[in-house]
């Protein structure tokens, strides 16, 4: 199954910028990958996060969600600690939206399109 995820941070802050980009990025690389699930497309912009992932049928969407968002906030509160004054990291809520061959690349396209803000609008 291929999820495209999107999460924000609590508040929407612009929390992700520089190294704490960068460390959102390997530790979400790095779940994905103990659990073999491949990442097809992800970009952090400061106020919110993008994660094509494709995965076995057996893991719910909710709990690719909750694993991602878990195991990021851990590591970043520990490792960054301005960001720990602001509280918890994610907010409860995300967005999932599920996507079969055809629509993936779409997909990929939109979340590449992300970071140069040329974002077309292809029924995404």
């Amino acid at each position: 199954m291929n999820y495209h995820l999107v999460f924000t941070p609590k508040y929407r802050r612009r929390s992700f910028f520089g190294p704490s980009r960068d460390r959102l990025m390997e530790i979400f690389t790095a779940t994905c990958a103990e659990r073999d699930w491949l990442i097809r497309g992800m970009e952090v912009m400061p106020d919110h996060v993008h994660v094509f992932v494709s995965c076995p049928p057996k893991w719910a969407p909710s709990d690719i969600a909750k694993i991602l968002k878990g195991v990021s906030a851990r590591l970043l509160l520990q490792e960054f600690p301005e960001l720990k004054r602001r509280g918890h990291l994610w907010t409860n809520a995300y967005y999932v939206g599920s996507a079969g061959n055809i629509s993936a690349e779409v997909i990929q396209r939109y979340i590449e399109g992300q970071r140069k803000g040329q974002v077309e609008d292809d029924g995404v």
